[in-house]
């Protein structure tokens, strides 16, 4: 694939990003690259901020190759670090890179199929609305009914994802090209209920319950972090893969069991940059 045309997608939240953004645009001419305004009409999107910029950008620009460039903290997606901002730009232009393509999850209101589905990168979670009670969570995997989970929450998680929310609760990585999802409960209330890894054909609908005693049962459903949709009593919602998917660029020698070892401390100590 050949890349002349470079949108940045820029995290403005950052103060060193419009610094990066400037260095690294006024570099492109000499390395034979355009700056292109609009992310529709570039042929690559360089997503300047943390993971969180890189799964914006992401959605925003479906299906364009995103590469990150991480200005955040861990930065598992985003990444290639500032000291080699400039190698990364040069290897663009020389098309030493591949193109990942990322699984990527949609969640749409049970009943509503006129409604745009909400699409996610990482993981879709499902979350109590109210501090202080368990919610109350019906799981059911191609209409088979598998468990009622007593949780905070859960989380569904694509290969990508399972490195962000989903692990932090105490779920499995998977590696970016495995055809599976991960469902996360997040601290269940039964000790015997586990992560559980599934098929990345299946369609998952969870249903919610309200309490004993008539408490709030409504349920906040989130994307990659972003509410939208609420549940109330009663309610489900379908999540499954999606039709669409992120193009994510990976430059020559990216290793991800390099990336997970560095990245999360596997050789001994995480490294932030």
């Amino acid at each position: 694939m050949t890349v002349r045309r470079i949108h940045f997608h820029v995290n403005k939240s950052k103060p060193e990003a419009k610094a990066a953004y400037e260095s690294l645009a006024a570099k492109l001419p000499g390395l034979g690259l355009e700056l292109c305004e609009k992310g529709a009409d570039a042929d690559a999107v360089i997503a300047l901020g943390g993971d969180g910029t890189i799964l914006r950008a992401a959605r925003i620009h479906r299906a364009k190759p995103v590469a990150g460039f991480n200005l955040g903290g861990l930065g598992y997606l985003a990444s290639v670090e500032r000291r080699h901002f400039e190698k990364a730009l040069s290897m663009l232009a020389e098309g030493r890179f591949r193109i990942s393509r990322r699984t990527m999850l949609e969640a749409r209101l049970t009943g509503c199929g006129n409604r745009e589905p909400a699409l996610a990168l990482n993981d879709i979670v499902l979350m109590r609305q109210l501090s202080g009670h368990a919610a109350v969570l019906d799981l059911s995997v191609d209409a088979r009914g598998v468990a009622r989970y007593f949780a905070d929450g859960l989380v569904f998680a694509t290969p990508t994802g399972s490195t962000a929310y989903s692990l932090a609760a105490g779920g499995p990585v998977v590696m970016p090209d495995s055809a599976s999802f991960v469902v996360t409960p997040m601290n269940p209330h039964a000790l015997g209920v586990r992560p559980m890894v599934v098929s990345d054909s299946v369609v998952m609908t969870v249903a919610t319950r309200a309490r004993d005693g008539g408490r709030d049962g409504r349920i906040v459903v989130y994307a990659d972090g972003e509410n939208v949709f609420t549940l109330e009593d009663g309610g489900s919602v379908d999540i499954r893969k999606s039709s669409e998917f992120a193009a994510i660029v990976e430059f020559d020698g990216h290793d991800p069991y390099e990336v997970l070892a560095r990245k999360l401390g596997w050789s001994g100590q995480a490294k932030m940059a």
